[in-house]
């Protein structure tokens, strides 16, 4: 089966990969709003992402489908009663710039929101760097068309020779609307084309979801705010005529980041949100008809 490589910097990426060094960024959390501080660090192969809370003796927290706990707003993972939240963007940006294992030291309950994109996370992977380790890298290969769906939220996964999405968005706001976009995540597609996409809300939304505990740490300065009116009170603008769709591939990237490797399919995504593309993860998952690992691809 000819399947593409995925490349980057021009080298094919045939074994698993990890950063050279530890690299550090501080900021606040979106929801809580608290002070925040993660590490990235180098990990052996077949370690996965997992998420190291500093400020509770190192407690460990696997970034796998198994211990998803809450999506709204944001995806929350949670291991015997400790939760790291907003996981997403970080996860996006390290399955999209191919590192497959790296621990992540959090000294907070939440992952800083840096600007609301995920290109922050990729600054950081670049001046760590990355290298190879001896173990070959693996690829969950979709087998079989997969499908989840919530009322009008549809999310579903086929075969492929290479890991692209398609997704569609619709708000009733005219900066907004109904729009498409289809990616092939291949060639540092990502870092250029989705990580700057920065997160979004609406303004006559804020209080009500500060009296729930959420975006205590929103602001102009980490998120588009779209007002009643029709317009956005960010004078700097849109980063993309369509960041919005981007932004919303980016937490599709994160959350299928749970599968553990990068994956061969074919994503079409409408009107989906966490809990969507976190279901859809487990859907797969839970049927060993649907897909396999591979270790080895060729072109």
């Amino acid at each position: 089966m000819a399947t593409q490589l995925l490349v980057k910097g021009g080298f094919h990426l045939t074994r698993q990969t990890t950063l050279k060094k530890a690299v550090s960024i501080s900021g606040h959390g979106l929801h809580t709003g608290e002070p925040s501080q993660i590490t990235l660090n180098p990990a052996p192969a077949y370690t996965g992402y997992v998420f190291r809370r500093t400020d509770l003796n190192n407690f460990e927290i696997p970034a796998a489908p198994q211990f998803v706990a809450r999506v709204s707003y944001a995806t929350t993972l949670m291991r015997q009663g400790v939760m790291i939240a907003t996981v997403e963007h970080l996860l996006a940006a390290l399955s999209g710039s191919q590192v497959d294992n790296c621990i992540i030291d959090v000294d907070s309950l939440e992952v800083p929101i840096t600007d609301g994109s995920a290109e922050p996370f990729i600054e950081m992977i670049e001046q760590a760097g990355i290298t190879t380790l001896e173990a070959p890298r693996q690829f969950l290969r979709v087998l079989k068309h997969v499908e989840v769906s919530q009322n009008d939220r549809r999310m579903s996964i086929s075969p492929s020779e290479t890991f692209s999405i398609s997704c569609l968005i619709e708000f009733p706001h005219p900066m907004i609307g109904t729009p498409r976009r289809e990616i092939e995540l291949t060639n540092g597609q990502f870092a250029s084309q989705v990580a700057p996409a920065r997160t979004f809300g609406f303004l006559d939304e804020v209080e009500a979801l500060r009296d729930l505990g959420l975006a205590r740490g929103g602001s102009l300065e980490n998120a588009i705010v779209l007002t009643p009116e029709g317009g956005i009170m960010n004078r700097e603008g849109l980063r993309f005529g369509d960041e919005f769709v981007r932004h919303k591939i980016m937490d599709i990237i994160g959350d299928l980041a749970l599968f553990g490797m990068p994956v061969l399919g074919r994503v079409n995504a409408e009107r989906t949100g966490h809990g969507v593309h976190t279901a859809l993860v487990s859907r797969v998952l839970r049927d060993d008809s649907a897909w396999e690992i591979i270790d080895r691809v060729s072109c």
